[in-house]
């Protein structure tokens, strides 16, 4: 559910830290694919709330998740494509957590510049707003 609040410029920065912190451990390049999954879900999820939060803008709820990607196009541009392909890294990591469920490692090696261009995409509009 969206919420509209004051935009709050230092939990933005704290998020924004936390999910360059998940990034730096998923460039380590560790050989373990639902942790890898896992954690690009957390950098984009992690850098996409702070941009909301940066702008007034607060999910919560069991659809919170959700929510922000599909409001994303809202803040960046996003096609079509690329919010299906975040909803789908969602939903894996969802079976990845909460039902043990394994991926392929051939999953992140076809997403994996999507997903690095993503975050780098985010980061960047995150460092213009926090300057």
């Amino acid at each position: 559910m969206l919420h509209n609040v004051f935009p709050d410029k230092e939990k933005a920065k704290s998020i924004f830290k936390m999910a360059l912190e998940r990034e730096k451990f998923l460039l380590s390049k560790i050989d373990y694919p639902n942790i890898i999954i896992e954690n690009y879900y957390e950098v984009i999820k992690g850098l996409s709330s702070a941009l909301f939060l940066l702008n007034g803008i607060k999910f919560i709820g069991e659809n919170a998740h959700k929510e922000i990607i599909n409001n994303l196009p809202k803040l960046v541009n996003f096609s079509a494509y690329d919010i299906s392909v975040l909803q789908d890294l969602r939903v894996k990591r969802n079976y990845s957590l909460y039902e043990g469920k394994q991926f392929y490692v051939s999953y992140i090696e076809n997403y994996q510049k999507f997903f690095d261009d993503t975050i780098d995409k985010l980061k960047k509009m995150l460092r213009d707003k926090l300057k």
